[in-house]
């Protein structure tokens, strides 16, 4: 495959960051995006709905779908894909981007807080690919792809802020699984991670503000690197846990600067590298 033209991807979370970045990476080849996500309305801390995102990607070249979709709701989730299938006829591809985080200790962990990031990441993750499959299964080039970090069972990934470490692992842990499980049908599953910090709306109003963005890249960088994946025969590849700098070195890219935020600065690295 050498494009996205007319396939059809079920990305949540893609009303912003990362999951808008990866949306409009693909509807510049004239993809159709479904974007599963909650918000509606405009937040003071959070920009864009699903409709404004919607906007974009159709200006892009791209078919866009917006949907009300709390993935902790499994009947959301059921309604949106249906709504898709009948839109666009199936769905190709599947991105679970959507994510909670709070990088706290045990004792600051609220039960409610580590609930909402189980929910969302490990849950949400495993009940849309659960959703998506019997699709998938029909697509001529199928791929899911989680937004999740390498499986790295060392304590010092977990110490800091094992709520949210067990919470982002569970959603790689349904990639080293699903990927042997759908290796028959031909269902590529794979992760993506960042090497550095992305500048999104988390970081900045939950991981240390205006200083950890300036080391910051933007999240081009990671749908980039989502978009050479996603257009890897999925018989071939499946089952990696990938960085988008390496990605997208293996694809020939050389110039990384154009993916800094703030030209010069020194580049932070994420969590878990």
């Amino acid at each position: 495959m050498s494009n996205l033209q007319g396939k059809t991807l079920f990305i949540t979370g893609a009303s912003r960051g990362i999951g808008k970045a990866i949306a409009l990476r693909a509807a510049r080849d004239g993809a159709n995006i479904i974007i599963a996500a909650k918000t509606t309305e405009p937040h003071p801390k959070l920009p864009g709905t699903i409709y404004t995102a919607a906007e974009e990607i159709e200006k892009a070249g791209g078919k866009a779908l917006p949907c009300v979709v709390d993935i902790r709701d499994e009947q959301q989730i059921a309604a949106a894909v249906a709504k898709a299938v009948e839109t666009f006829g199936g769905i190709d591809i599947l991105v679970n981007n959507a994510s909670a985080i709070s990088l706290t200790g045990t004792l600051e962990t609220p039960m409610k807080r580590f609930d909402l990031m189980h929910g969302i990441n490990t849950r949400g993750t495993f009940a849309c690919s659960q959703a998506c499959i019997p699709y998938l299964k029909k697509a001529s080039n199928p791929h899911i792809l989680n937004n999740s970090p390498p499986l790295n069972m060392e304590a010092r990934w977990f110490a800091p802020h094992v709520a949210y470490t067990m919470a982002k692992f569970g959603m790689s842990m349904c990639v080293l699984g699903m990927a042997e499980e759908l290796r028959s049908d031909g269902i590529a599953v794979n992760a993506i991670w960042p090497r550095t910090v992305i500048a999104t709306a988390a970081v900045q109003n939950l991981l240390g503000g205006e200083e950890t963005i300036r080391g910051c890249r933007t999240p081009e960088i990671m749908a980039d690197a989502a978009y050479a994946i996603l257009t890897k025969p999925s018989r071939e590849f499946t089952g990696n846990f990938c960085i988008d700098e390496e990605v997208l070195r293996g694809v020939g890219v050389t110039d990384f600067d154009k993916y800094q935020l703030v030209p010069g600065a020194e580049l932070l690295p994420d969590y878990f590298i």
